[in-house]
């Protein structure tokens, strides 16, 4: 492990742990050393430090936390960050939202503490800018790589935990050519008529000087050979129950279960939640006890229909090490379950969603990384993570739910990653015989919530407040093209009553918790 130390503009030292220390041009930039270090010493992971916080720098946590080369952490001991909130002005997904707390998925890195591979950073050679300004290079490599594949996060266990006050806040200038370099032209756009909107300032000078850069890309970056190996372990019995709710899809969910009969790694326990609305009406799955099968079914027939409510009622029957929530419409090939379990085990991730495609469409060559979301009906979660997570009712038979339990995880430290393999199909089966049409409270009423209600209560819970008004702001102008009213006054009218609607009736849903 190579340990460089810093004051924010130039390397102060370079140790390589458990030796001597190492020689370095003192002319280089930061970034530049750090380059120079993955050439030299190719196998190792590279830490920076401030000096500042060298009694505080925590190896042994290092060295547990970065458990595969595939990675990137950092840690902001200050409770605001490089660009500061108002980028939640132009950037939707909830990697802004660093809980400090706990492990977090976030491409906002730090040039207070950090750990990355040298393998990733010969790769990035001569395809990344290297900044002066550390932490600006920092935020560019992350915002970048992310999306190829470079598992990034925020790691307390770096300092053991430190926070510290505010530090100072970055310019416009530093915002607005992150965003332009980062983004495509029309956030920049939006970034100022956001800050102008809703705050009343006119950053008219960054706004013009961002288009002297240019946008950067990820062109030629390949980080596909360098191979995820963990040293974590987080598969031990091996052992996994299947969650699946069900309404009037007895065909479908027997062909699911055969399936899962030929698993080569057969599932412990089947935990099924059949719905059927009419009192009175009895199971229509009388295979579950007619036919002979290679692990438990646990059956549950209830009269109130809902994904939210019947996943909470096979939450609580969970037993195995591992749960795969999974739909009653859906096809797995028979090794499915040992080459999720494979994967998983090589990220040493306890919290997985797979690729579900339709059977008309091609399956999206992609590669595995962070996920914003969770797969509801296609997602494999360490049972321990489990505890205190549920699905909350206020979104029952709207949107979001998934989105929420995605949020829960990620709260108690629990990334969550996407495979795009193995595959599952989702046969998007039809609507249950029985299923009847929901009708919320709002159905009727002269002005109609915009956006949906459960939609609204999931940002309001999630999202900060510049995030909040960025949607509106896009939704303002995406929804204009749409509706019917084309005077533009009256349109911002009739939106604004519709926008109160919607926090309204998400007020309100949020009481059902």
């Amino acid at each position: 492990m190579i340990i460089v130390y810093h004051s924010s503009v130039k390397v102060d030292e370079v140790i390589l742990v458990g030796s001597q220390q190492i020689s370095f041009d003192s002319r280089d930039s930061i970034a530049l050393v750090l380059s120079k270090l993955a050439r030299e010493f190719s196998s190792e992971p590279i830490v920076w430090c401030n000096s500042i916080f060298k009694k505080d720098l925590q190896i042994s946590n290092i060295t547990s936390e970065f458990h595969h080369h595939k990675m990137m952490l950092s840690y902001n001991p200050h409770d605001n960050d490089f660009l500061g909130e108002d980028l939640g002005y132009i950037e939707e997904f909830l990697y802004l939202n660093i809980d400090r707390n706990f492990s977090y998925p976030t491409w906002r890195m730090s040039s207070a503490v950090g750990v990355i591979h040298a393998s990733v950073l010969l790769e990035l050679e001569n395809k990344i800018v290297q900044d002066s300004n550390f932490d600006y290079y920092l935020n560019s490599l992350a915002k970048l790589c992310m999306p190829l594949g470079l598992l990034c996060y925020s790691e307390p266990k770096l300092l053991n935990g430190l926070r510290l006050p505010t530090s100072n806040k970055n310019s416009f200038f530093t915002l607005f050519r992150f965003a332009k370099q980062h983004y495509k032209a029309v956030w920049v756009y939006l970034l100022f008529l956001n800050l102008f909107l809703y705050e009343g300032k006119f950053p008219i000078l960054p706004f013009v000087n961002s288009f002297f850069f240019k946008r950067r890309k990820a062109r030629g970056i390949d980080l596909e050979p360098i191979l995820a190996s963990s040293s974590k372990k987080v598969v031990s019995q091996g052992t996994i129950d299947v969650l699946i709710p069900t309404i009037g899809r007895k065909e479908y969910l027997y062909d699911f279960l055969v399936d899962l009969k030929q698993q080569t790694v057969l599932p412990s326990s089947v935990i099924i939640v059949e719905q059927n609305p009419e009192l009175g009406s009895n199971s229509e799955l009388s295979y579950l006890k007619d036919q002979s099968w290679p692990f438990e079914i646990k059956h549950t027939f209830i009269h109130q229909t809902g994904a939210c409510n019947a996943r909470n009622i096979a939450l609580n029957q969970i037993t195995s090490e591992w749960v795969f929530f999974a739909d009653d419409d859906i096809r797995i090939e028979p090794t499915f379950i040992e080459d999720s379990f494979r994967q998983i085990t090589a990220y040493g991730i306890q919290a997985v969603s797979i690729q579900s495609h339709h059977p008309n469409a091609k399956p999206i060559d992609s590669v595995v990384g962070q996920w914003h979301t969770f797969g509801g009906g296609s997602s494999f979660v360490a049972s321990e993570r489990l505890k205190g997570c549920s699905f909350p009712l206020a979104y029952e038979f709207g949107f979001g739910e998934d989105f929420d339990f995605g949020v829960q995880l990620r709260s108690k430290g629990c990334d969550v990653l996407y495979f795009p393999r193995p595959l599952i199909l989702h046969l998007k089966a039809p609507i249950g015989g029985f299923r009847t049409k929901q009708v919320f409270k709002w159905q009727n009423a002269p002005i109609q919530p915009k956006p949906s209600p459960t939609v609204m209560l999931y940002f309001i819970k999630n999202y900060s407040k510049q995030q909040l008004n960025g949607y509106k702001t896009t939704l303002f102008f995406k929804y204009f093209k749409v509706q019917k009213i084309r005077n533009p006054f009256l349109y911002y009218k009739n939106f604004k009553k519709q926008w109160e609607q919607s926090l309204y009736w998400a007020n309100e849903l949020n009481k059902v918790e």
